[in-house]
């Protein structure tokens, strides 16, 4: 979902009759920047200019109105306070100040006041942030260059800063606040499906659902394994076909596993087996409008249910290509961490600590369950496994890695209080060696050697499971969480 935004500017409304076209010189730059943001993906909702406490309230309202959730403010000039924070005790959302100047500097020899004014952005900032911290309200600021291409008429001086690294830098920085807000709008309109139970007595992964709801705005829609059933029961030879070639087109078949007996190549039966299950899977999570999903399932041996779940990793990694992250295990804290990934469109695989490569500097990251297949490095392999270690059954499997490069992994854990915490923490996969068991697992490099990484994160209270994401992403996950408002840490 887009993020839905509000920005006004700010100045003294006894400038505008002082000096002559300095009001529609505010309004150019307050337009300028809401065209910027809806260029981004967002909704933009562009109140204009407030210049006193009666406009202040009617912006703030105006935001309400408009469910925005997060609130750009624009220090275009020199303001009082007093008509400002009315925004912002009336509507609630996320603030951010934008200290940005439209120049590099002003022409010294010639500039008037009128221009100096159109130029003292920062002039204001430190009265906002006192009164804001006096009235209880959280807000960030980013500083730089406005980032005009072009130079305005009523300027003395050179405003083209597009290019400039002050720029950029904020605008990046802005960038990422919008693209946050969109992750924290879609994750508090997800239904989120938890199919069977949790893994017994995996004590990090318990949660309580009205916790969730509460502090993350979430919907968890519990399902049974009949509903499931229900759905393949209407699976047709048609469904099992369009999902055989889909698999085919996202997945490798290969011969056995030269060095584990139980990794076969995948027979003809156990395709057509896991095509059926995925196409009652993804029927389940359109009957019920899911945007994520949870399962665990073990069942009395040779029951139907318990046959059924023998075909969930293929379907799983599927949908979680597909924009429906799916976590193994029950583990929901990991399925909202993917999430968060994947609507910022980073991915967000399933994963946990596999074993360390004390000679390489590096340990292995991955899982036995479903896997994020748009971060694959290549594409993804299926086995077929004689077994699923520590599970009940038997049943296709995915051999994956993440591509090289930037990653940062993204754990969700529940604190002693009840709270929820990130733990985001950067890193680079390799192209080192993986296991051909069937799994899948990705080599990675952290700026620490293994064992003080590993002692770091565990000293977090973890829970076992995180998502996997590629790129340089803790400045983003970072935000998600302000804006969440929930506990987080960055590991460096």
């Amino acid at each position: 979902m887009k993020a839905r935004v509000g920005i006004y500017s700010v100045g003294l409304e006894t400038y505008w009759s002082q000096f002559a076209g300095f009001f529609e010189r505010v309004q150019f730059y307050n337009k300028f920047i809401a065209e910027k943001m809806s260029k981004m993906g967002a909704e933009v909702y562009n109140f204009g200019v407030v210049d006193s406490e009666a406009k202040a309230r009617a912006c703030g309202e105006y935001f309400n109105a408009q469910n925005v959730d997060i609130i750009f403010l624009h220090c275009a000039t020199y303001a009082t306070s007093a008509a400002i924070v009315p925004v912002h005790k009336i509507c609630k959302a996320k603030t951010i100040l934008l200290n940005l100047q439209p120049c590099r500097h002003v022409a010294y020899e010639t500039t008037t006041t009128g221009e100096w004014l159109a130029h003292c952005n920062a002039c204001v900032v430190p009265e906002i942030c006192n009164a804001f911290n006096r009235c209880g309200l959280q807000y960030e600021v980013i500083s730089g260059l406005l980032g005009l291409p072009e130079t305005p008429k009523i300027s003395l001086t050179d405003e083209n800063t597009e290019n400039s690294p002050e720029a950029i830098r904020a605008w990046k920085e802005i960038g990422q606040w919008i693209a946050a807000a969109g992750a924290v709008r879609t994750l508090q309109n997800t239904r989120f499906g938890f199919l069977g139970n949790t893994y017994s007595g995996m004590l990090d992964m318990y949660s309580d659902f009205t916790m969730l709801t509460g502090q993350l705005g979430l919907h968890v829609e519990v399902l049974e394994m009949c509903d499931l059933k229900s759905c393949y029961d209407t699976v047709t030879d048609g469904d099992v076909r369009g999902m055989t070639d889909k698999i085919r087109d996202f997945f490798r078949i290969t011969g056995d596993s030269p060095s584990e007996p139980l990794a076969r190549k995948p027979s003809a039966e156990q395709l057509e087996w896991s095509a059926k299950v995925a196409a009652a899977q993804e029927k389940l999570v359109k009957k019920f409008n899911l945007g994520a999903l949870v399962y665990y399932y073990h069942g009395a041996e040779g029951t139907e249910y318990e046959t059924l779940q023998k075909g969930f990793i293929v379907g799983f990694s599927l949908l979680t290509a597909a924009g429906v992250p799916c976590a193994g295990e029950g583990d929901l804290k990991t399925a909202i961490a993917m999430k968060i990934c994947d609507t910022l469109g980073v991915g967000g695989s399933f994963c946990e600590i596999v074993t360390t490569d004390y000679d390489d500097g590096t340990i292995l990251l991955g899982h036995d369950g479903p896997f994020h297949i748009q971060i694959a490095e290549g594409k993804p392999i299926l086995r077929e496994m004689g077994l699923y270690h520590g599970k009940r059954g038997a049943g296709i499997s995915v051999e994956a890695k993440v591509r090289r490069g930037d990653v940062t992994n993204l754990g969700l854990t529940q604190t002693g209080d009840g709270k929820l915490k990130l733990i985001i923490s950067e890193g680079v996969s390799t192209d080192g060696k993986i296991m051909t068991i069937g799994n899948t697992q990705t080599p990675v490099r952290f700026p620490t050697d293994p064992d003080t990484y590993m002692e770091t994160w565990f000293a977090e209270a973890p829970t076992h499971h995180f998502a996997m994401s590629v790129g340089k992403n803790a400045a983003l996950f970072e935000k998600v969480a302000k804006l969440l408002d929930v506990q987080y840490i960055v590991l460096s």
